[in-house]
């Protein structure tokens, strides 16, 4: 993979833009269209929703602060599952989408592996980490597992037996979000070192760095086809709250500092409460 790097902002390049790459989510709303309905039903957590990953075309799953792993079927409501393991607050969760294996990290520093159809605890474990892990990645093929932490180490293991295969730490690279990019042995990593990181699996090592943004950046995601990424930053006092798309195949294209709600196809909205709230484009305005 060759990279080049040049941006432009995102008053150049307009959102529609960005949407046309990583593709339209259902709950986008053009600026002059009536704004959306907000789907809500009864909590899934008894604390705050802190993930939450699409399973199936009709469940999700999602991580709390209660820390518990919900399945829960988005078009009723209804909380299909919940899965109890974890010793402190989940942190992040992540599968592989129509499977029906997923996998939670947690402040505990561990990682768990659950089965949909499961009845008792977690299927696998995977331990090893000394601080809060904040990264997961799951490879296509279900196969391997990429975890990340505060401890400034990347962790790559053996799904089926929990067998941690190899272990790379980066002073200062605290790590905020992982995610896989399809099809390719490459895992794309955020950090509060401000960094975006390009990480090879085979062995574990840097493939390729980004220049250091001025803001933490705190996610990561790549389009489906696997030739774009998207990742954003918090910013500090209303300043820096960006969104920054790359071309993995040859350069990055723009950077988009407009409402990351209209540039990123998420798969639901997470909350400081323990909702998770479903987002329709039809319904009334509220603005």
């Amino acid at each position: 993979m060759a990279y080049s790097d040049f941006s432009v902002t995102c008053t150049e390049v307009p959102a529609a833009v960005c949407l046309s790459l990583f593709g339209r989510p259902d709950d986008y709303v053009e600026e002059d269209s009536p704004a959306q309905a907000v789907q809500q039903y009864s909590p899934a957590h008894t604390g705050a929703v802190t993930s939450v990953a699409a399973l199936t075309s009709d469940l999700c799953v999602s991580g709390g602060k209660d820390k518990t792993v919900v399945v829960y079927n988005w078009r009723s409501g209804a909380v299909l599952k919940r899965f109890v393991g974890h010793q402190r607050e989940v942190t992040k969760v992540a599968c592989v989408f129509e499977s029906n294996s997923f996998f939670s990290a947690s402040r505990d520093k561990t990682v768990m592996m659950w089965e949909l159809h499961r009845n008792s605890g977690p299927s696998q474990h995977f331990p090893g980490h000394d601080l809060v892990v904040t990264g997961l990645a799951v490879s296509p093929d279900s196969l391997q597992l990429c975890t990340g932490s505060r401890d400034n180490t990347m962790c790559k293991w053996d799904i089926e037996t929990g067998e941690c295969l190899r272990r790379a730490a980066i002073s200062r690279n605290l790590v905020t979000h992982l995610c896989w990019v399809p099809a390719e042995p490459y895992v794309i990593q955020t950090s509060e070192d401000k960094t975006i990181r390009i990480w090879d699996s085979r062995e574990l090592q840097v493939a390729h760095r980004f220049p250091v943004k001025q803001y933490i950046q705190t996610y990561c995601d790549v389009s489906q086809d696997g030739r774009y990424c998207i990742s954003s930053s918090n910013g500090f006092g209303g300043e820096g709250c960006e969104a920054t798309v790359s071309f993995l195949a040859g350069q990055r294209i723009a950077a988009c500092s407009r409402s990351l709600q209209k540039l990123i196809p998420i798969d639901g909205n997470l909350s400081h409460g323990s909702l998770i709230k479903i987002l329709n484009k039809t319904g009334p305005r509220t603005d």
